[in-house]
């Protein structure tokens, strides 16, 4: 076999959709990261089954950086590898998407990556909830396609799974992945050891909580004439591309947060810090759907111990250049890009179109 390049990933690189080649931390392993050789066509191509051909799933797992009891879970069943695998890719992508506008555009490359994860920054706080929230999902997916050989369709007593086969109404089974995703997670070490493992923890069950709580049950009809003789009905998560959103809106509303320890038993729990908006004691602890962050984040405006800043990034000069240039201006230059252009209706809905070379002004941040 050939030497292919371990790539530190975390951490997973990818140039898809447009994105530029980044990497992400995938949080399931504490402050470890994931490992895994990604100089492979399939991954550059996007074509993560042709990695589960490729690679047996017991050099999956040992091709990802997992503690020993996590590793041991990865090869207990077929699929488990590979649903690892799409989950942080899933992570990936939905990361890249939400902060594609925002000074920290979800780029994690070393040496910045170490120094984010040892700070308890919202940035932070949003990978670990990413993450775990991929996780479930990737899980409950993987137990619907028969990809996972561990679980079925949705195991829900309520709902009729014999029928929902006869009828395609297969269900994503949430209540594995549940179950297999907070294993997985007690697996990790340092669990509770101190603040920022506990902040971890809390920002992890707000992924789940999240996936959670967008489960719907989808019915459908069958019978003559549209009549509803029988009636289907099953489970299905939200598109994942949907809790990226929530999880979004819980990350630009996060509350810091310090500990209180409690004399008698030593152990510390966590209270929202202290400001005008917080003016009754009862909400002084964050709820558990709360996404909670320890310190103030950097501007990312320049290029620190936790990023590369923002210059030479391009902008959208009526919409995103004010914020990701700080202030500093922009720069203009013009590119020849091909376009659809004198595009002719051909027969009620086709078009037939010329290639057109045009000039296209593109901004970049001083």
């Amino acid at each position: 076999m050939p030497n292919f390049k371990p790539i530190t990933l975390g951490i997973i690189s990818f140039v898809l959709f447009g994105i530029s080649s980044s990497v992400a931390y995938f949080g399931l392993t504490s402050t470890e990261v994931l490992t895994l050789t990604l100089d492979h066509p399939a991954f550059r191509d996007n074509r993560i089954p042709e990695v589960s051909r490729t690679f047996s799933p017991s050099k999956l797992c040992e091709m990802m950086k997992l503690y020993r009891k996590q590793k041991k879970m990865c090869r207990r069943g077929r699929g488990t590898a590979h649903a690892l695998m799409e989950a942080i890719r899933t992570s990936v992508l939905e990361c890249q998407y939400q902060f594609q506008d925002e000074r920290w555009n979800c780029s994690l490359e070393e040496p910045y990556r170490q120094n984010m994860l040892k700070k308890g920054f919202k940035e932070t706080s949003f990978l670990y909830a990413v993450s775990s929230a991929s996780l479930v999902h990737s899980f409950a997916r993987g137990c619907r396609s028969g990809q996972i050989d561990r679980c079925t369709c949705d195991e829900s007593k309520h709902l009729n799974n014999v029928e929902a086969w006869k009828w395609g109404g297969c269900g994503d089974n949430i209540k594995f992945a549940l179950k297999f995703t907070r294993r997985f997670l007690r697996r990790a070490k340092r669990r509770g050891k101190d603040v920022t493992a506990r902040v971890n923890q809390h920002n992890s069950r707000v992924g789940i909580k999240v996936v959670k709580s967008h489960v719907k049950t989808k019915c459908k009809c069958h019978g003559v004439s549209g009549t509803c003789t029988v009636k289907t009905c099953w489970r299905q998560l939200a598109p994942f591309h949907e809790i990226g959103q929530v999880l979004k809106r819980k990350y630009e509303k996060a509350y810091q947060v310090d500990t209180n320890t409690n004399n008698a038993n030593g152990k510390f729990s966590l209270f929202k810090r202290k400001d005008e908006t917080i003016t009754d004691p009862k909400n002084s602890t964050p709820k558990t759907v709360d996404m909670v962050f320890i310190e103030p984040s950097p501007s990312f405006c320049s290029k620190s111990s936790y990023s590369i800043g923002t210059t030479g990034r391009e902008c959208n000069k009526n919409n995103t250049c004010h914020s990701l240039c700080c202030g500093r201006g922009y720069n203009v230059m013009t590119r020849k890009k091909f376009e659809r252009c004198q595009c002719q209706v051909v027969w009620c809905c086709k078009f037939d179109c010329n290639m057109c070379l045009i000039d296209q002004e593109v901004y970049t941040c001083k």
